[in-house]
């Protein structure tokens, strides 16, 4: 897949203006968005994924098609999967509903910024080195036992991590929130707010979901602007999902069991890769091995929709079934 350098800029140009739409005309005022509004942005993104990967189709063929919505429906599952560790986050911290949307803005920007750089990195590396696609694998097959490991989603599950354990201990922090300033002037000392605390929870939580979702991509299309689109679109909207999910996201029980099956899939399938274009001298005498099969987007494109539909529907059947236990 050829992409010319106009292509990218114009690319990222409008990617940027849809941005700066959501960051200064959706988001100019913190306020919990309705329903209606919720719905309407959702919409509105999605039909845009939707034509860029039918733009693709047209343009590059239907290869590249399914390797961009494969990689975009992966990495919007794996952002659902993140709403639910913002959830615990912003419910931990007591963040007012009111600064909720801007909390999570802020969020989706740093989850943008982040992936973007392991984007650059991890094309490099693959350009690079051949075999990195044997790290990606391991770490993948890795990161979907430590899914099955985690079971279903808990809030107990969250652990504060060293960066906010040192911001809470070594900062001047009060509790009192200033709207969504990061700091406040309190008997002639500047402190930092709750939600500087926040920030930090949602910037390094987006560090770890990047560690994930990078390799995930890079095992469907080894296209670093496909890698791009297809994670920008999958942000997209995510702010208005949490309000609009509100309380489902908390009923998708086996969404952990659901992407340890398809990270998993990506796993094995990023180490048949590597062993089919072999170049590490201990294996095989560094040359490749013909006969392992190569899995095709075809097969990654049923296997990771097939996953969600089971897991969603099993899901929303356990969820059911437990609340009409509570209610006897």
């Amino acid at each position: 897949m050829s992409i010319h350098p106009w292509v990218w800029i114009a690319t990222v140009g409008v990617l940027g203006v849809i941005l700066a739409v959501d960051v200064f005309v959706i988001g100019r005022r913190p306020h919990e968005p309705s329903m209606r509004e919720c719905t309407m942005w959702i919409s509105m993104y999605v039909a845009l994924a939707m034509l860029f990967g039918l733009g693709v189709f047209v343009v590059s063929g239907g290869q590249y098609a399914a390797e961009f919505f494969a990689g975009w429906i992966t990495e919007y599952s794996l952002s659902v999967d993140n709403l639910f560790v913002f959830l615990v986050i912003l419910t931990r911290f007591g963040v007012p509903r009111a600064y909720q949307q801007t909390a999570l803005l802020i969020g989706i920007i740093l989850a943008l910024v982040m992936r973007g750089f392991f984007i650059a990195v991890g094309a490099a590396a693959i350009s690079a080195f051949s075999w990195v696609f044997y790290l990606f694998g391991a770490f993948l097959v890795y990161t979907a036992v430590q899914f099955v490991r985690q079971g279903e989603q808990d809030e107990s599950d969250y652990k504060e991590n060293v960066v906010i354990r040192w911001a809470k201990q070594n900062l001047p922090i009060t509790d009192q929130y200033n709207g969504v300033r990061l700091t406040l002037i309190e008997g002639g000392k500047r402190l930092a707010t709750p939600m500087l605390i926040v920030m930090i929870a949602l910037g390094t939580t987006d560090l770890l979901f990047a560690l994930d979702s990078i390799p995930a991509i890079y095992g469907l299309t080894k296209e670093p602007y496909l890698v791009f689109t297809a994670n920008v679109f999958a942000l997209m909207g995510l702010r208005q999902l949490y309000f609009l999910l509100g309380g489902l996201i908390n009923r998708l029980v086996y969404l952990s069991y659901g992407l340890a099956v398809i990270l998993g899939f990506i796993g094995v399938k990023l180490i048949l890769h590597a062993v089919h274009d072999n170049t590490l001298p201990f294996i095989n005498g560094g040359k490749p091995l013909e006969g392992v099969p190569d899995i095709g987007i075809g097969w990654s494109l049923t296997v990771i929709i097939g996953t969600l539909a089971v897991t969603t529907v099993a899901s929303l059947v356990r969820s059911r079934s437990l609340s009409k236990s509570d209610q006897r």
